[in-house]
C-alpha cells in the first residue's frame, strides 16, 4: 500500500463540502477494521483511507490549511500508520470511565510492548511493535500505535477464508484475548499485501 502524498489531501472548500458524506463512508470502514479487547481496549486496524480521514480531521481541527507545511506534517505523523507489504498497523486504545480509573491503570502497562500479539491460523504469533514515544518506565498512554509485521505464510494465511485470527494481550495487569471476525479478517486481508 502506497503512503498518503500531498495529493491526496483536499483543501479546505473541497473537504467540507464531501465531509459529511465522507465521514459516514470512513465511520462504516472503521467500524469493520475495530476489535474489542477485553473490558477496557480496543484495537482499530489503519489503512491508507483512516489515516487519510484523520489527516483531513486534524487539518480541520487545528485550522491550518493555510498554513505553509501544514499538510506535510500530518503526513509525517500518520504515514507510519499506512501498513505496508508484510506490515498491519493498529491504533490501541485503553479506555476507563473516569480520569481517576485511568490514571490508577494506565501506570500498571509499563511493560505493554512484549504482551500484545497477533496470531494469525496456526503460524508462531507475531509481537506488535510499538511507537515508543508513548510508552515509558512510568506508564503509557491510552492511545497507542502498533504494527505487526508478518511473514510470507502469515500473509497468505490472513488471505484465506476461515483462518482464525486472534489478538493476545497477556500483560499482567491487563490480559484479554479477541478472535477477529471474518469480517473483519477480510477488511484487513489486503492491508499488508502492499
Amino acid at each position: 500500500m502506497s503512503l498518503l502524498t500531498p495529493a491526496d489531501i483536499g483543501g479546505k472548500t473541497e473537504y467540507e463540502a464531501m465531509r459529511e458524506a465522507y465521514r459516514r463512508q470512513v465511520m462504516v470502514t472503521k467500524q469493520r477494521r475495530r476489535v474489542l479487547v477485553g473490558g477496557h481496549c480496543s484495537v482499530h486496524f489503519e489503512c491508507k483511507e483512516t489515516m487519510r480521514y484523520q489527516v483531513h480531521e486534524m487539518l480541520r481541527a487545528e485550522d491550518s490549511w493555510a498554513r505553509p507545511g501544514a499538510v506535510e506534517d500530518e503526513l509525517r505523523a500518520y504515514n507510519p500508520l499506512v501498513p505496508g507489504p508484510g506490515r498491519l498497523s493498529a491504533t490501541i486504545m485503553f479506555e476507563y470511565e473516569t480520569p481517576e480509573e485511568r490514571a490508577g491503570q494506565l501506570p500498571k502497562l509499563v511493560g505493554l510492548e512484549r504482551h500484545v500479539r497477533l496470531e494469525v491460523g496456526d503460524s508462531a504469533p507475531a509481537l506488535a511493535a510499538f511507537d515508543r514515544g508513548q510508552i515509558d518506565e512510568r506508564g503509557v498512554s491510552s492511545v497507542q500505535y502498533a504494527s505487526w509485521l508478518l511473514n510470507p505464510a502469515q500473509v497468505e494465511a490472513l488471505g484465506r477464508e476461515g483462518t482464525v485470527v486472534r489478538i493476545v494481550i497477556d500483560h499482567p495487569a491487563y490480559t484479554a484475548q479477541a478472535v477477529l471476525s471474518e469480517e473483519t479478517r477480510r477488511e484487513i486481508a489486503r492491508d499488508p499485501v502492499g
